[in-house]
């Protein structure tokens, strides 16, 4: 396994494009500190990002797994890119040759994907634990390392998008070809809840039964958006007379059905690599 992950990453180091696109996205990753600058007045409200908490323990896990999120689409183009790289520069056929298996190879590639999940998720945790520090009323152990599911959702929801990812690029070959699929996949789905909610099921939950099992929307729901937990948030519902009622839980049966796309995607993945003209 080592020497496979060798040579995926030697081939993404060597992409100067990959090389910048992966640095970018963990710099990015950094920036989170700079929403503790952010202050500005809401009617009679004023808001200070730092001050509201959103960096305390152990809410700070939920608060930056879920905006650290929206990044992935960086490590995504790289991902995508890297498929279609083995298709237009012929590696992929020199690897064969050189007696690498089909198997191998999309074993190579399930194991970049995992690594850059579960290096994120790291940074992810180092990112957080140093801004709880700083900025964190509470600095107690059972404080500081409660609510860690979160960083088990963010790896899993990357896991399973960068699965995703993977398959498009080795379906599609061509890497623009794929992220536009992956666009026109997000508004399929986005149709599909929307007919759901608001045609078939509109005064019930039962479209939630059935969306939850849509790729994108299920890795969306490992992490809820965490702003509606913050006080103020609460205090303006509160004035309005909106009651919040929303679950922030990772559940177990959203991990596992996002493992299982995953389990999925590396599946039909190989079938294609298996199957294919190469």
């Amino acid at each position: 396994m080592k020497r496979l992950l060798s040579i995926e990453l030697q081939k993404i180091w060597k992409n100067k494009a990959s090389k910048v696109l992966t640095s970018t996205y963990f710099i990015l990753l950094t920036f989170l500190s700079l929403i503790a600058t952010i202050k500005f007045d809401l009617g009679p409200f004023h808001i200070d990002a730092a001050e509201q908490g959103i960096f305390n323990f152990p809410y700070i896990w939920h608060f930056n797994t879920y905006f650290a999120s929206w990044f992935k689409i960086f490590l995504a183009v790289v991902i995508v890119s890297m498929m279609a790289n083995e298709y237009s520069y012929g590696t992929l056929k020199q690897n064969l040759i050189d007696g690498m298996s089909k198997k191998e190879f999309i074993l190579s590639k399930f194991l970049t994907v995992t690594l850059f999940a579960a290096i994120s998720a790291i940074f992810v945790f180092f990112v957080s634990l140093i801004l709880g520090f700083i900025y964190s009323s509470f600095n107690e152990p059972s404080i500081v390392f409660s609510e860690m599911e979160y960083l088990l959702g963010y790896f899993v929801k990357l896991l399973g998008f960068f699965s995703f990812c993977l398959f498009l690029g080795i379906l599609v070959k061509k890497s623009a070809f794929a992220l536009g699929f992956l666009f026109v996949w997000n508004i399929i789905e986005g149709i599909i809840i929307g007919v759901l909610n608001f045609r078939v099921f509109p005064k019930s939950d039962t479209a939630r039964n059935f969306t939850q099992f849509l790729p994108l929307e299920s890795m969306s729901n490992l992490i809820v958006e965490p702003v509606s937990r913050l006080a103020i948030i609460k205090s303006i519902g509160t004035q309005v007379g909106i009651q919040n009622l929303k679950d922030y839980s990772v559940h177990w049966y959203s991990i596992l059905i996002v493992l299982v796309w995953t389990a999925i995607f590396i599946f039909l993945s190989y079938y294609i690599i298996k199957k294919r003209d190469l």
